[in-house]
């Protein structure tokens, strides 16, 4: 735990970021960010925002854009190498500076920075890239190409568990391709968003180009949302929140990618190597304390080896130890907050009325893990593939083990929620394999790894409530963020009718 917790007199106070100026909210009120690993422990006051300071940010945005979008993409590019060339300098500490808010153990909190530097840089390359297509046009001396362009000020809603990483995926697409940006952070993580807008700053965004508004969804996010004058947005978070973004924002025929819950399985065969399993499970499952949209949540196993892998993940789990993620001998942190508690701890109820509990199933409020958010690394054993526990996102740490008989009972498991996000299968046979690449329906599949672990120069993204179509990350982010445009140069000097005058009769 700290050593030494910072009060709510002693922390700092931050500001919202518009038009290149730190600035107090209209509302002069503030909101506090805790600690979850040791809630006595005061990250800072930060501004609660208003829907007139975000009219505000979307105003500065707007008259940034004709600016920022005639920039040479190539000039746009080298402002976000030098942004992640920042973030690459202050790696450490923003990593600590995550886990103190987020909660994270360091190592992974490491790795979420890293992810917002592979980003920048990836998104920095588009600059010189950010390819359209030249075709033969089908009329002699005339040329067809299609281009791309921005679309304005982008929206950017971000969640908590990643608080570095997918702002990252978000805003540096946009920003290349031409776009502003108003940045509306979880309010469980704004220290982190204000630590990435303060580089971005330095890093030589003009001002108005990137916006920063903390504050509740009910006043930022939806005016972002309901804005006519932001034509696009990029929202991470719960199901239920995107379809109410999908509704109010499909009334104004907006761009959205959305992308929402995940109910991830890893399949084990029988001629799985069953001690790597086991290490890709609880990485999958426990990691981020299970708060990862690409937690694993479901184990789906074929019978015969049921027993022995349960047995394993039992004799693993309940040697891990909970605690600061800064503790270098921490495995698990805390949940985010105590109403994540609460809910992690009303499923396990749930789970104990559908299945066998293995192991954990309490929250762990021994000595320092009293004054945080704790939950102990939890499984139950023989679920069926219909039961609460294994249908509904519960993003905790909590797991369930479902054994079934044989590959096609494996695929109906597997496929079987209505979230479509990561899946992965442990096997030694090649062609087992391949069919579960064909076979599973989602949008990321590992074949004997764990169900986290995306690259950011590959497409990230899900099936069916998991979004809506749209991908972050890979070349294909920037689809999100631009129009395209398809050009005609006559050089005939003379009135061609394209198809009239190419195949008359």
């Amino acid at each position: 735990m700290p050593v030494e917790p910072v009060s709510a007199a002693a922390a700092p106070v931050f500001k919202l970021f518009i038009g290149g100026e730190w600035v107090a909210s209209r509302s002069g009120r503030t909101f506090e960010s805790l600690n979850p690993a040791d809630r006595r422990d005061v990250v800072g006051h930060f501004q609660a925002g208003t829907a007139g300071d975000t009219a505000m940010a979307i105003g500065a945005a707007q008259a940034a854009f004709p600016a920022w979008r005639n920039t040479p993409a190539p000039r746009r590019g080298e402002i976000l190498y030098a942004f992640g060339a920042l973030m690459g300098q202050h790696k450490e500490r923003l990593a600590q500076a995550m886990t103190r808010e987020m909660g994270k153990v360091i190592a992974e909190a490491r790795g979420d920075v890293q992810e917002g530097i592979d980003i920048a840089y990836l998104m920095a390359g588009e600059g010189r890239r950010m390819f359209g297509d030249t075709t033969p046009s089908e009329l002699p001396d005339k040329w067809a190409m299609s281009i791309r362009q921005p679309l304005g000020v982008a929206g950017i809603i971000t969640p908590w568990n990643f608080p570095m990483a997918i702002p990252c995926w978000k805003m540096m697409p946009a920003l290349v391709t031409g776009n502003t940006v108003v940045f509306k952070p979880a309010s469980d993580t704004p220290h982190c968003a204000t630590l990435l807008v303060e580089l971005m700053q330095q890093a030589g965004f003009p001002a108005g180009t990137v916006n920063l508004v903390t504050g509740s969804g009910a006043e930022v996010g939806d005016t972002i949302v309901d804005s006519p004058d932001v034509p696009v947005i990029s929202f991470t978070g719960s199901s239920v929140t995107g379809k109410g973004i999908a509704a109010k924002g499909g009334q104004r025929l907006k761009r959205l990618s959305l992308e929402l819950g995940g109910k991830n399985a890893v399949a084990v065969m029988r001629d799985a190597d069953l001690d790597l399993a086991v290490d890709g499970i609880l990485w999958s499952a426990f990691g981020t304390t299970g708060q990862r949209c690409t937690a694993c949540s479901r184990v789906v196993v074929d019978r015969p080896v049921a027993d022995a892998l349960v047995a394993k993940l039992k004799a693993r789990a309940e040697k891990m130890r909970l605690g600061y993620g800064l503790d270098a001998t921490t495995d698990v942190g805390p949940l985010i907050n105590g109403a994540a508690v609460a809910k992690v701890a009303e499923y396990v109820e749930i789970g104990k009325g559908e299945a066998r509990l293995v192991c954990g199933g309490s929250i762990a409020a021994d000595g320092d893990l009293a004054n945080g958010s704790f939950f102990e690394p939890t499984i139950f054993s023989n679920v069926a593939p219909m039961a609460r526990i294994a249908q509904e996102e519960i993003f905790g740490p909590v797991l369930s083990v479902i054994p079934v008989d044989g590959y096609d009972e494996v695929v109906k498991a597997v496929n079987g929620t209505r979230y479509g996000l990561s899946s992965s299968i442990f096997t030694e046979n090649v062609n087992t394999a391949f069919r579960a690449m064909r076979d599973f329906e989602t949008g990321i599949v590992y074949v004997n790894a764990g169900t986290i672990g995306a690259e950011t120069h590959l497409p990230f993204g899900g099936w069916k409530e998991t979004g809506n179509g749209h991908r972050e990350a890979g070349h294909v982010a920037i689809d999100t963020f631009t129009e395209w445009k398809a050009v005609y140069i006559d050089f005939s000097g003379r009135l061609q009718r394209a198809q009239i005058d190419n195949q008359p009769g």
